[in-house]
């Protein structure tokens, strides 16, 4: 399924609810839940944008994804020679998208709320949920964005009964890298595996080929890595989290996909990274991983060999991509006046050339369609042709599990039961078996509420 046919059920209504007991265990652990905290919903899909006028400053809270401090200075550079009359400031919000999402989610209670947060795939859905989010169809024309100009399996991510509730800014999908030389040692094509049927039958020639590698691949580890990577592996194996709404967290094929890819480990043909399995591969440890396409400009930097990249394996059911990262959302709580300037400053982000921009300085994707060709990036991918992989590979980009990012907690579950396979040796059933309790007791208690109010 291509994010661009991407339609949650119709069901409910952005209501408030009371988290479970449950829920406030899984939300200690893994940041914000689905609680209510006073949203003060505003009605912005009921306010006529032409009697508005914008607000005279935007606050953005941001992490600066792909080490964008620079390139964020410079967008308000360029801001600043044509929108003297909005000042722009940008807000270091945490080092990560949770320690956003963990702000936010404090500040909500109170009124030192941002006019634009950074929320990630797995955490804009529980505050869209909960009303904390301005609906933006109608906003993002008024302020002059294009949206028909945004690639639309990125665009489609954030909608939610009719309404959208973010826009893509830095997003990516995983590729995979491979060392050129312990490749040409081993005595392989210079290419990717097409399917994970073929890299089962290359690891053991990687193995014996005396590269030096501490291990033939790299797993990573944490939220971010093992279980939004690893759902290439499950879809192809043609399992899922979830089908929707019903937890398959612990089904069949999730658990011959777990014991997959354990098998690599006590084969000795995979290890499991200490720390990034993106940099290790960059210095040498590792003759192949997946990683993140925003990892790309770190590990060319680092390596002192020649890399290569392909798109994902695939498995029996097929070649699956999922798409990852974060995008710029409007608090509910902010006057009109504020969120029309905020999506003014969003119009101002989607422009080509500054999407290129950002593209071109991060490694992150292109998010609208018009940056992908245009003279920027055809540069972009005459000087680094790694890059185009990832592009290329949106045609086969797949909606995410709802499991994984519209359960509070799904992510941590699902990441630790990955962990305790790979890196404890328990079995899947087990491990899988806890992941599957956790996420119906959360959906349960946070979610399914919220959806049949």
């Amino acid at each position: 399924m291509n994010t661009s046919s991407f339609v949650l059920p119709r069901r409910g209504v952005l209501g408030l609810a009371g988290l479970g007991a449950a829920g406030l265990g899984l939300a200690a652990c893994s940041g914000p839940s689905t609680a209510s905290s006073s949203s003060g919903t505003a009605s912005a899909s009921a306010t006529d944008w032409s009697k508005v006028t914008p607000a005279d400053k935007v606050t953005v809270w941001t992490n600066h994804p792909g080490s964008s401090q620079a390139v964020e200075a410079e967008f308000l550079n360029r801001w600043n020679k044509d929108n003297s009359d909005i000042k722009v400031e940008f807000v270091t919000a945490g080092s990560n998208y949770d320690e956003i999402s963990q702000k936010f989610q404090a500040a909500l209670t109170g009124s030192d709320l941002p006019d634009l947060v950074l929320l990630s795939d797995v955490w804009w859905f529980r505050y869209a949920l909960n009303g904390q989010l301005a609906p933006l169809q109608d906003l993002l024309p008024a302020a002059g964005v294009d949206t028909s100009n945004y690639q639309k399996g990125l665009y489609a991510d954030y909608q939610y009964e009719g309404s959208q509730w973010a826009v893509p800014y830095c997003r990516s999908t995983p590729v995979f890298y491979y060392n050129k030389a312990h490749w040409a040692k081993a005595g392989l094509p210079d290419r990717g595996p097409q399917t994970w049927s073929e890299f089962e039958e290359w690891l053991p020639k990687l193995q014996a080929a005396g590269t030096g590698a501490q291990a033939p691949y790299g797993l990573g580890k944490g939220t971010g890595n093992a279980s939004w990577i690893h759902q290439n592996v499950i879809w192809g194996m043609g399992g899922a989290l979830s089908e929707e709404w019903t937890m398959t967290v612990d089904s069949e094929k999730v658990l011959a996909a777990s014991d997959y890819l354990r098998s690599y480990i006590t084969q000795g043909w995979a290890a499991v990274s200490s720390s990034d399995q993106a940099s290790d591969f960059g210095a040498g440890l590792y003759s192949s991983v997946i990683g993140s396409t925003g990892s790309l400009s770190g590990i060319l930097k680092a390596a002192n060999f020649e890399v290569g990249n392909a798109f994902l394996p695939g498995g029996p059911a097929g070649q699956f991509v999922p798409t990852g990262g974060a995008g710029f959302a409007v608090p509910a709580k902010r006057s009109p006046e504020q969120q029309l300037a905020a999506a003014t400053f969003l119009a101002f982000l989607a422009e080509d050339d500054n999407t290129a921009y950002f593209s071109q300085n991060t490694g992150y994707m292109p998010v609208t369609t018009g940056a992908v060709n245009s003279a920027t990036m055809q540069q972009v991918y005459a000087q680094t042709p790694l890059f185009k992989t990832a592009v290329d590979q949106l045609a086969n980009t797949r909606t995410q599990d709802y499991a994984r990012v519209f359960v509070p907690g799904g992510d941590q579950s699902t990441v630790t039961a990955w962990e305790k396979v790979m890196l404890q040796g328990a079995p899947s059933k087990d491990a899988w078996g806890t992941a599957q309790a956790e996420v119906e007791q959360a959906y349960t208690a946070d979610v399914e509420p919220l959806l049949d109010a």
